[in-house]
């Protein structure tokens, strides 16, 4: 069936998968980035460690933002998001399961959010990138990028809202644990794809 403008991009197998495996793990992401802010100040009952998780999330995006984008340039982009969802994914299960045991210590989301930062680095300039390799042609690209733009913020908009429902029912570690589930909607959909351009 034809699909209407402004979803034409979705008639793209490559693109349907991505959209619906980035969409749920986004949503994820969000949760956990809801979840860890609660999770920290439960730990800390500071206003300033807040401050601090978000700095933390901040110091790798510089500079390996740039040898992200170089990477993106030069291997295949499936396999640099493979690596970096696969590495945001443990991360998420390792503070799950701090939480769920009692074990977490406010280091531990300290260094979690490093890594998680450090791995979305890596990640968004090969994903931005990869839009290019998931439609055929130029004609749909700019709905495809729309489309990628709208599940991002739909999932900002979703996401806190889920991880606030469930935190207060049943606590933190649930949210990460969601999170780290998310991540294997994105996987299997990367794996799914088939004859993608080759890298540079």
């Amino acid at each position: 069936r034809r699909l209407p403008p402004t979803l034409r991009a979705l008639s793209h197998r490559h693109f349907r998968l991505w959209f619906f495996g980035q969409g749920l793990s986004l949503v994820g992401t969000w949760m956990q980035t809801m979840a860890q802010q609660v999770l920290v100040y439960r730990l800390t009952g500071s206003a300033a460690a807040l401050g601090v998780i978000t700095a933390i999330g901040l110091i790798p995006v510089l500079p390996l933002s740039l040898w992200g984008g170089s990477i993106a340039d030069r291997a295949p982009r499936r396999t640099v998001i493979l690596l970096a969802q696969t590495a945001m994914m443990l991360q998420a299960f390792i503070l799950a399961w701090l939480s769920w045991t009692g074990a977490v210590q406010i280091w531990h989301v300290y260094l979690m959010a490093l890594l998680l930062a450090a791995a979305q680095a890596i990640d968004l300039p090969a994903r931005q990138a990869f839009i290019v390799d998931m439609v055929d042609g130029k004609d749909d690209l700019t709905n495809a990028i729309a489309l990628n733009s709208a599940i991002f913020n739909g999932a900002r908009a979703l996401g806190p809202a889920m991880a606030g429902a469930l935190v207060a029912a049943v606590g933190e570690a649930p949210a990460f644990f969601a999170n780290g589930l998310s991540f294997v909607a994105v996987i299997i959909s990367l794996v799914m794809m088939r004859n993608l351009p080759a890298a540079p």
